[in-house]
């Protein structure tokens, strides 16, 4: 494909009532996206029971990692077990 050079001030020929339509479809279709992302988003954060304790001290895993709901919430230093 080459590319050739457009004389200034030359129209795009993409220009016009297609780019306008594309244009509002495109805008209408991120309206929709964002409204679904607010709502997936909202529906992971609800909160569904108790929360779900987690405790590490095996081989290569960090030693006495303590988890809340899948995130490290800090280290018990010197404890093996619970």
């Amino acid at each position: 494909m080459t590319m050739r050079q457009l004389p200034y001030g030359a129209a795009f020929p993409e220009t016009g009532r297609a780019r306008l339509l594309a244009a509002g479809a495109v805008h209408r279709a991120s309206l929709w996206l964002a409204g679904m992302a607010r709502r997936l988003q909202l529906a992971d954060t609800a909160p569904v029971g108790e929360p779900v304790l987690e405790f590490y001290a095996e081989a290569g895993a960090p030693e006495g990692a303590l988890y809340v709901d899948g995130q490290l919430v800090g280290y018990l230093p010197g404890v093996g077990r619970l």
